[in-house]
């Protein structure tokens, strides 16, 4: 050939990136230059003489079928903005590196919180940029250590390398790439979730399942970026298994009861008993008295919170019918409403229904619904809300001060009492920015034409502090702590008596 021999010209096509996917075959009588093309990149190579032209017809077309393959199956392997592997072959290459005997390995899970955020904020084209340079870092680390990497989610790479004792240079490399891309690369947080020398025993999905435990575990400490897992993260995850598993014989069985509390008025000199909130007990056959703290925020979290709110309506229902039938007087419930249930169509309905099965109206049961669920979907909540108030409903927002929702959102959806955030109640004796707190949303309340329930009121100088605000109810200890139903109704007749 002039200029150039076939073996050169083959080297070319293939460190060019616009002919690197285009089919190569040598024809030719040099028959010791087969070895020497298939290793410069031919993808097939024909002897000369030839005598049968439908054979090197097929073989072509047989080259050509095999790159289409090759091309479709490269685009599935690959995540085309990062160049990491996609997730199934990611696993399946796992498998294969275990088949031939891996040592010591650690599975890690590497995630970028609130992504969707940089795409809001500074356009998807920096977020693509996050996203490449995240993937550049992790490619740089396996540079370093033997090891393979892909992008399993919009913002969250899983990585499978020969473990390390320290992953603090992981953490710099990422935010090192990250502060070339973006101005303001503090803003990105990271969370790295590791799973030290995974047990071969498990299935690599279940070695990235304890790595990804040991990242989500990182949503509650922003004092860290590692999180390793360990036998705490274990038991903790075998336990909420548990809970999660019992929960709907649970509710079967009543092994779920609802508390109450009360709420009372102190605009007068004498304390009356106004209403109440239902609050739900779990008390487990076999682990005894769980803490709401750990059921309700796992719950919460999968969409379970849904069926538990359903029974706390429905005894809450019945056990106000059964008082208002034997004292012939009613202490309104206040009864949680979360975030999932505000997009349930079937939310009003369900809650007539009850209403109706007991006998009540919309002035027995009171709907509270917490400030973070404001911030959601604005515009769905308003609806719902709306349409409550409609038939009767009245609305408390819960835990306001707690969340992000911002002043102007209390403008736009209507409500019908304001309760105080326990924690600027808790401090206000102590703190002077919690008590300016406390007086800002009694001022709001006023403003707004609201009564304000003061929750967690534990002490005689709170009392006093709030009712010289001119708040409206208290909720907490220093009245009574939440009470079953037996013991809640010697509180009603203790206020019939007084009437």
């Amino acid at each position: 050939m002039p200029v150039k021999s076939g073996e050169e010209v083959l080297r070319t096509c293939r460190s060019d990136p616009g002919l690197t996917g285009i089919p190569i075959i040598v024809m030719t009588q040099d028959n010791e230059a087969e070895v020497a093309s298939i290793r410069a990149g031919a993808d097939d190579f024909i002897k000369k003489p030839y005598n049968m032209p439908e054979v090197i017809l097929a073989r072509c077309e047989r080259i050509i079928d095999l790159y289409e393959k090759k091309t479709l199956i490269d685009s599935a392997e690959t995540d085309h903005l990062t160049g990491l592997y996609s997730g199934d072959f990611f696993f399946e290459y796992i498998r294969q590196i275990e088949h031939f005997g891996a040592g010591p390995m650690d599975a890690i899970v590497l995630d970028i919180e609130h992504f969707h955020l940089i795409n809001e904020i500074y356009g998807r084209s920096e977020g693509d940029a996050v996203l490449k340079s995240v993937a550049s870092a992790i490619l740089d680390e396996l540079g370093e250590n033997f090891g393979i990497a892909c992008r399993m989610s919009a913002d969250t790479f899983y990585i499978y390398q020969t473990g390390l004792d320290d992953y603090t240079g992981l953490v710099k490399r990422v935010t090192g790439k990250l502060e070339k891309v973006l101005s303001t690369p503090a803003k990105i947080r990271l969370r790295i979730g590791i799973n030290k020398d995974v047990d071969k025993k498990d299935s690599p999905e279940t070695w990235f399942d304890h790595a990804k435990l040991a990242c989500d575990d990182l949503r509650r400490d922003y004092t860290k970026t590692l999180s390793y897992y360990d036998s705490r993260l274990h038991d903790e995850q075998l336990y909420h298994e548990r809970l999660i598993q019992d929960m709907d014989s649970s509710i079967k069985n009543h092994d779920f009861v609802v508390y109450f509390q009360p709420k009372y008025g102190i605009s007068g000199d004498v304390p009356h008993l106004k209403s109440e909130e239902a609050l739900i007990r779990w008390k487990h056959p076999e682990l005894g008295m769980i803490s709401p703290g750990d059921f309700i925020p796992l719950f919460e979290g999968n969409g379970l919170v849904q069926k538990l709110d359903r029974f706390v309506w429905e005894e809450a229902g019945a056990q106000i019918a059964r008082w208002k039938e034997k004292y012939d007087m009613t202490v309104p419930v206040s009864v949680n409403v979360s975030r999932i249930d505000i997009y349930d169509p079937k939310l009003e309905e369900n809650l007539l229904a009850i209403l109706e099965k007991n006998g009540l109206t919309t002035n027995d049961m009171l709907l509270e619904i917490t400030e973070s669920a404001y911030s959601d979907n604005a515009a769905r909540l308003i609806e719902v809300v709306n349409s409550l108030r409609d038939k009767g409903f009245r609305i408390e927002m819960d835990d306001f001060g707690s969340g992000y929702s911002s002043l102007n959102m209390l403008t736009t959806i209507p409500i019908d009492v304001l309760k105080m955030d326990m924690k600027f109640v808790r401090n206000m004796l102590n703190d002077d920015k919690s008590l300016k707190l406390c007086e800002l949303v009694m001022d709001i309340s006023k403003f707004l034409g609201v009564p304000v329930v003061a929750e967690g009121v534990e002490e005689q100088a709170q009392f006093d502090k709030l009712k010289s605000m001119g708040c409206d109810l208290i909720q907490g200890y220093y009245f009574s702590k939440p009470l079953p139903p037996e013991e809640f109704a010697e509180l009603i007749e203790k206020e019939k008596a007084s009437l």
